[in-house]
């Protein structure tokens, strides 16, 4: 489905981003697998997808600076020729009700997980456009749709995102480059772990399926908006929340 084609994801060394990056491979696409700097999971990850069959390399970055963006993106076209598929997953939390929320942890969250999505998506464009195709998938959030007590910081830069994978569509899709965007519900990952059982129980109660979504449910939908099968999608946001939001 995917075979011969390169996919960016950003953010992959662990979780959604590194079951996305799998799942992508699984379907033959060759790998770059973008985290921080300090992250020791990057090369874990791409020895495993190495393991699976494709090429697949590590280029570590901070999507806040447009060098370490750019970097990313010409490294990649030199290694592969291409750029076919671009997953922006970076992102963090510094959750806090607004009142007590620091100026340093809205910047921060802001900078990382709305302008650092701008800063790729400006410079993955360019060698789309000469392509004449590409398809751009950023990760979401339902609390993006809904919003969410005490994660002012992370809604707006999600409903950021979202607003961004829109205009993305519109400014791009003449050149055949899609956007699309996957907004997570409560998905089990290190980032849902740490919240306290009372709440994870309010949001079980709240959801119609009656279960937590994993990892490998992102990475499906995220596989089929990176895929021809999907080729009329574009401008999209897709929950995957298991019913929590109709």
């Amino acid at each position: 489905m995917l075979k011969g084609r390169t996919a960016i994801v950003t953010g992959s060394g662990r979780g959604i981003g590194k079951a996305i990056a799998m799942k992508l491979a699984s379907y033959g696409a060759n790998i770059v697998i973008n985290d921080i700097p300090s992250s020791e999971d990057a090369d874990k990850t791409c020895e495993e997808i190495k393991s699976m069959g494709v090429e697949a390399i590590v280029i570590k970055g901070d999507v806040r600076n447009a060098d370490d963006v750019k970097t990313l993106i010409d490294t990649t076209v030199k290694t592969f020729g291409s750029i076919d598929i671009f997953v922006n997953n970076a992102g963090i939390t510094r959750d806090g009700l607004m009142l007590r929320m620091s100026e340093e942890d809205w910047d921060l969250v802001m900078d990382i997980n709305l302008k650092g999505a701008f800063n790729c998506i400006k410079a993955v464009a360019r060698p789309m456009m000469k392509q004449r195709k590409g398809s751009i998938i950023n990760i979401a959030s339902i609390v993006g749709v809904m919003g969410n007590a005490g994660q002012a910081n992370y809604v707006a830069s999600k409903a950021g995102l979202i607003g961004l994978t829109k205009t993305t569509a519109k400014e791009f899709s003449a050149r055949g480059i899609r956007c699309n965007a996957v907004a997570p519900g409560f998905i089990q990952s290190a980032m849902t772990d740490v919240l306290s059982d009372d709440v994870k129980q309010k949001y079980f109660d709240s959801i119609p399926l009656g279960k937590f979504g994993n990892t490998e449910d992102i990475a499906n939908v995220v596989a089929f908006l990176a895929s021809d099968m999907s080729s009329y999608v574009t401008g999209q946001v897709i929950n995957v929340d298991g019913g929590l939001v109709m």
